[in-house]
């Protein structure tokens, strides 16, 4: 430090105002960063793996955020915390969105997370459930009313039965338990990159039936929801940048990716973790801001026609493509 207010004493007086100026600019602070909430939809797992990579690797940073990722307490609470502006982002379900915007919360979709189906009907691989024609008769675990009866419903009109013809149990979230332990001859809502690899572990081989494949519109499994009334449309467009960006680094370097998510929490340091991040990395959204008209306009006619919505929403009261704001 002496040494360098010698040398400025040595210099010409306007050389020296330079000299000092310049030392000012390189000691002012970076501009502040831009916060955002976002609020998980549940514990963090491989279906978040975008959000984490881009926090790991910096392209919040870069895109100047600071992101607080929060896991919830209770999985409903999400999208009514977005709605209220305690969140600035949540993650949600298309399905679900329908039915909340019916309901009257203030949300939109802003950006896809999974851009698939991950329910599936999930069945024993040596089971007597070959089909759904074979449920006639059969008990039916679930674990979310509303949505997944209408799923289900619409699986046993394309197989010429009725909601009569099975026993729906509610089986709450032990659904692979549920179905290896005999209580149930098939449960909705299990996810084909988990449940399925839980059940494998388990030494039960588990077979899913895919319900986009079985009269089911097909739909946008984990979303971003906001309350575009209070919503930052920039900084999530950012935030979109970032996780786009993460997705095609996790594309690009599957096993590099996975060891940078894995060493966030000894917890996902795991034989299921693992297996549920391979069978999840090509269900992410490539162009996460990018929104299908026709796969909302489908799904809400569906929802409609199952009497769970009086009217299909048009799609600009559901979703938005911030790069078009």
């Amino acid at each position: 430090m002496l040494l360098v207010q010698y040398r400025l004493e040595r210099r010409p007086p306007l050389t020296r105002l330079f000299a000092v100026a310049a030392s000012l600019l390189l000691a002012t602070p970076a501009m502040a960063q831009d916060k955002l909430t976002l609020v998980l939809d549940w514990f963090i797992n491989p279906n978040h793996g975008p959000i984490i990579v881009a926090q790991e690797n910096g392209y919040f940073a870069e895109e100047n955020l600071e992101v607080e990722v929060i896991a919830p307490a209770d999985p409903s609470a999400p999208p009514k915390m977005a709605a209220a502006g305690k969140a600035d982002l949540a993650i949600s379900y298309q399905p679900q969105l329908h039915l909340q915007v019916a309901e009257g919360l203030p949300l939109k979709r802003v950006g896809t997370l999974v851009a698939s189906p991950l329910n599936c009907l999930l069945v024993l691989e040596d089971g007597p459930i070959n089909s759904v024609a074979d449920l006639k008769d059969g008990k039916v675990g679930y674990s979310v009313a509303g949505v997944e009866e209408a799923l289900l419903t619409a699986l046993l009109s394309n197989a010429g039965l009725t909601m009569d013809d099975i026993e729906l149990i509610n089986v709450n979230w032990s659904l692979s338990p549920s179905l290896m332990s005999g209580q149930v001859d098939a449960v909705l809502g299990a996810y084909r990159n988990f449940e399925l690899n839980q059940m494998e572990l388990e030494g039960v081989a588990g077979q899913c039936m895919f319900i986009e494949e079985m009269g089911v519109p097909s739909y946008d499994e984990l979303i971003y929801v906001t309350n575009p009334e209070l919503a930052d449309l920039e900084a999530i467009k950012r935030f979109l940048r970032a996780t786009e960006r993460a997705t095609q680094y996790i594309v690009n370097h599957p096993d590099e990716s996975w060891e940078i998510f894995s060493g966030t929490s000894a917890d996902l340091q795991d034989d299921l973790n693992r297996m549920a991040w391979d069978d999840t990395l090509p269900r992410f959204a490539l162009r996460p801001s990018a929104l299908d008209h026709r796969r909302y306009r489908a799904f809400g006619d569906f929802l409609q026609e199952a009497g769970l919505i009086d009217d299909a929403q048009p799609v600009d009261t559901l979703a938005l493509d911030p790069n078009a704001e």
